[in-house]
């Protein structure tokens, strides 16, 4: 039978029901005798009703809800079952529920040994209100610890319910609900044996402690110590033997790890633990959790690697699929720590389920070396004209985050990447393809004219005018700046030819772009009369472009270059931020003034391309519709997506929040908002954290604390930090501080610190600052919940704050370090040979000095090959916009991680300080 036949007959199955008509049919509730198979038929109808969306205005709800209690006389089980249905999804709608309080509570009396006790216990706790909770206390109690399955979880999922509007009542429910999830009092456990001989707890029973787990965290979600002792009471083994309890535990115990760092490690046991539970769900959860965990290590990650890795081998295809999923999300972050896994996940690339094969394919293109790049190449050529669009994409991005990841191989991915694109796909399978492309051609310098010759082509016969445009767009970019620019001028002006209308525009902007700044006078007179022609054309945009960029011809060359060859831009995040700010306020004068451009930051070029490369690397991910939930931003990452990312993320963050504050309005844009520095542990009485924001002529720093105490309140919050002198001189002078007025409990606050340079000869300076947190404390009265005067003055010494040369460095792309690395030569340099005590390996080391130096790796050198020997190649600018350059060569003899580093700067001072900020 094929598919569509068989969602034909779906279709002709549904009864189609009108609200007025089922509403006026419902008078045959008032006939007598009832007839239970009708009365039955047309409850169904109602609750088809309901469930897709349709309400009953309140009168006809009203009195739908009153016939239907009618029917309570009738003792056939099945209508009372149906009747209770339809009740409790009527009563939010309909008025006077209450009235039939009494009616329902008869059925949910221990004595009511009938079918439908559980359904009366649903509707009972959707009509009572808050009033008449302790009046039907009793009968919940009693049906949480029943004997039978179906009502003691009916009470339980009744009671969830209940907790908003009498959360102190549901919360004396504690010891009935204990029972319930022991399995005490509810008639045990029966267990049964599934296909794979291995004990499976009845379905009903599960849901029962499953529900009873949930409520208890429910109850406890305030208390912290609570919540630890009941994942500590039902982690031990033969309590809970739901395993969807147990995958409830499991994320709680995940979730008490993130939230407290001191309970991290017995919340890691019991993690691994679970990794050897008999139910395969509870061990992918366990498995789950533990790639999620932050700042995980290779240690703690390794049992969790290998349990995946044994599912791989499993018969069923759904536990091989959950298996490659996770272990495709960790390899996003680190892929060396499944590139154990390769063998295995190499058998499932010809696995006939093609969810399986593609996130095998993914997968292996993330964890691979360049050794294995071109096999892999291969075996993707060889079944992909038999996987669908959606796959074919999901390949193709995972084959973009190889082009850049291994610069070297370009040639076989840009020949792979150049037949697919001729190959029938639809919008977005080509539009994957010419994106990475675009990024070979951005980011692998050496592919560029091979990847304009193949897009050139494409643009002949492609039907996506969004392509064409953009691809015409690049051509006119990148096109001049080739050995022999004259080739693609035919590509272009054919488009002017044949084209639409959008199209015929975007090529009229491309052709400018090569006659705008052209030294040779003959390719700027063909321009010149390829221009000339557009201007007859019949679509207004095409001949306004055309006589925009004749004009600009005239001009003298720098004018020009500067208006078609722009090579800073606004940070576009922070501009979409601003603009939305701008047209959503609330006052009336928001137009009253002008858009203020000069409070975005601009950026560079190869500093949006080191944003960009970043973005790519890190977030490249199947575009299967598999679940949303991937790892968290915070877990652990490569070191060169770190760097970038942070410095990024950190200037859009902070940049707009400065803007706000009066003070700081004659400082000028922030140049660069380091990412926070925490001074004190998570589980001190006081929290604080810290971020330097470098403007030009001033230090800012921004101290965010939180107060932990309870019961007490913080008032007149400051910070007193002071910088180091060197030989009695002082670099900067305080100028003000910003206090918090007060901080409640668990309430965070800011304080700001402003320094301004004393000696405007050296921009770039390092420093260490003291930092005293000063305030009155306060106690608060239990009666009146007010701060009780006078309150006494305290202070409380946190971590120095270091201000060092990564602090004036931004990370920025460049496509070829070794021409960066001459071109800085003979300027302001730094040699350093030093002993990484703290790096565990030579990734670890490169890791962490990426961080530490703010600067962007180049040319896949992020990525350790050997744990012997590497070398990394580091290319930023300073806050002023000089190149900054740094050649690290790491080894690993038995006594650690040793390492050269050599520095260069186009500006005087800044080398010295990028070596001496290694931590």
């Amino acid at each position: 039978m094929s598919y569509g036949k068989r969602d034909e007959d779906a279709d002709g199955a549904m009864v189609k029901v009108d609200r007025t008509s089922v509403f006026q049919e419902a008078r045959i509730f008032n006939t007598s005798p009832i007839s239970p198979r009708k009365c039955r038929m047309h409850l169904k109808k109602i609750a088809m009703l309901l469930f897709t969306g349709e309400t009953f205005p309140k009168n006809e709800a009203t009195e739908l809800f009153f016939w239907i209690t009618k029917l309570f006389q009738n003792k056939d089980a099945s209508l009372r079952q149906m009747v209770y249905l339809v009740l409790k999804e009527l009563a939010p709608t309909a008025e006077d529920t209450i009235m039939v309080t009494s009616s329902i509570m008869k059925d949910t009396s221990v004595q009511s040994d009938v079918l439908y006790r559980a359904n009366a216990i649903r509707a009972l706790c959707r009509i009572i209100d808050a009033s008449t909770v302790p009046a039907i206390e009793r009968n919940i109690k009693t049906a949480i610890v029943d004997k039978v399955p179906s009502v003691a979880s009916a009470a339980l999922v009744s009671a969830y319910h209940l907790l908003p509007i009498a959360r102190d009542i549901v919360r004396r429910w504690q010891s009935e609900t204990q029972e319930a999830a022991s399995g005490t009092k509810s008639g045990g456990f029966t267990l049964g044996y599934g296909s794979s001989n291995v004990p499976t707890l009845a379905g009903s029973n599960a849901m029962t402690q499953y529900h009873a787990i949930g409520l208890l965290y429910q109850m406890r979600s305030h208390d912290r110590m609570a919540l630890v002792k009941m994942v500590q009471q039902y982690s031990a083994p033969g309590v809970v033997k739901s395993p969807a309890a147990a995958v409830l535990l499991v994320r709680l115990a995940a979730k008490l790890a993130e939230d407290d760092p001191s309970l991290r490690k017995e919340m890691m046991r019991l993690l691994d633990a679970w990794l050897r539970h008999k139910s395969e769900m509870v061990n992918f959860e366990a498995a789950k959790a533990i790639c999620d965990v932050r700042d995980i290590t290779d240690a703690e990650i390794s049992q969790a690697i290998h349990t995946l890795q044994l599912f791989l081998t499993a018969p069923r295809a759904v536990t091989k699929f959950a298996a490659i999923r996770i272990l495709h999300r960790y390899a996003s972050l680190k892929p060396e720590a499944v590139r154990p896994c390769n063998p295995d996940i190499e058998a499932l690339i010809t696995s006939s389920n093609r969810s399986i094969a593609t996130f095998a394919i993914t997968t292996l293109l993330k964890t691979g070396n360049e050794s294995s790049v071109d096999r892999l190449m291969k075996q993707i050529s060889s079944f992909m004209t038999e996987m669908s669009d959606e796959f074919k994409v999901t390949i193709v991005e995972a084959i973009r985050t190889l082009c850049i990841k291994f610069p070297s191989k370009q040639a076989g991915m840009l020949s792979f990447l150049s037949g697919i694109l001729r190959d029938e796909g639809g919008y977005e399978y080509k539009r994957a393809i010419v994106e990475s492309m675009f990024d070979l051609i951005k980011f692998v310098p050496d592919s560029k004219e091979d990847a304009l010759g193949h897009l050139s082509e494409f643009i002949e016969d492609c039907e996506y005018t969004k392509l064409a445009v953009r691809i015409l767009h690049l051509l006119g970019m990148e096109g001049p700046k080739t050995a022999n620019p004259t080739k693609y001028i035919r590509y272009i002006y054919n488009r002017v030819v044949l084209e639409n209308a959008i199209v015929r525009a975007a090529a009229v902007t491309a052709l400018a772009k090569f006659g705008v700044g052209q030294k040779e006078p003959e390719v700027k007179s063909s321009v010149r009369v390829l221009l000339t022609r557009c201007l007859d054309d019949t679509d207004d945009e095409v001949r306004d472009r055309a006589a925009l960029n004749l004009r600009l011809m005239d001009q003298d060359d720098e004018t020009a270059e500067a208006f078609i060859r722009n090579d800073s831009m606004f940070s576009l995040p922070v501009l979409e931020h601003q603009l939305v700010m701008y047209v959503t306020a609330d006052s009336k004068e928001t137009f009253a003034s002008p858009f203020d451009l000069s409070k975005i930051p601009v950026v560079t070029r190869e500093q949006a391309d080191a944003e960009d490369r970043t973005r790519k690397l890190t977030t490249a991910t199947p575009t299967l519709k598999a679940p949303s939930t991937g790892p968290k931003p915070h877990a652990a990452s490569k070191g060169g997506a770190e760097a970038a990312a942070t410095a990024t993320a950190a200037a859009q963050k902070y940049a707009s929040q400065l803007q706000e504050i009066p003070e700081f309005a004659p400082y000028g844009g922030v140049l660069k908002s380091s990412v926070p520095t925490e001074l004190t542990e998570s589980e001190t009485e006081y929290v604080v954290s810290a971020i330097k924001h470098v403007f030009k002529d001033h230090i800012v720093l921004q101290f965010e604390v939180k107060n932990t105490l309870p019961d007490t309140v913080l008032c007149d919050v400051t910070v007193v930090s002071t910088p180091s002198e060197e030989d009695g001189d002082v670099a900067l002078e305080e100028e003000f501080i910003i206090p918090a007025a007060s901080l409640q409990t668990n309430e965070p606050g800011t304080i700001y610190v402003s320094f301004k340079r004393l000696d405007d000869t050296t921009p770039f300076l390092a420093t260490s600052f003291t930092n005293v947190l000063k305030f009155t404390s306060k106690e608060i009265d239990p009666t009146t919940k007010e701060a009780e005067e006078p309150g006494y003055e305290d202070e409380y010494q946190v971590e120095d704050l270091e201000l060092a040369g990564g602090d004036y460095v931004v990370p920025a792309y460049a496509g070829n370090f070794d021409v960066i690395w001459g071109q800085v030569d003979g300027h302001d340099s730094a040699v350093e040979t030093l002993q990484l005590s703290n790096a565990k390996s030579i990734a670890d080391a490169t890791e962490q000095l990426v961080r530490s130096l703010s600067l962007q790796p180049l040319e896949g050198t992020e990525d350790v090959a050997s744990n012997v020997s590497h070398t990394l190649k580091l290319y930023g600018k300073t806050i002023l916009g000089g190149k900054v350059a740094a050649l690290v060569r790491l080894a690993n003899p038995k006594s650690g991680i040793a390492m050269r580093i050599e520095v260069r700067s186009e500006e005087e001072g800044v080398a010295s300080l990028v070596v001496a900020s290694v931590s």
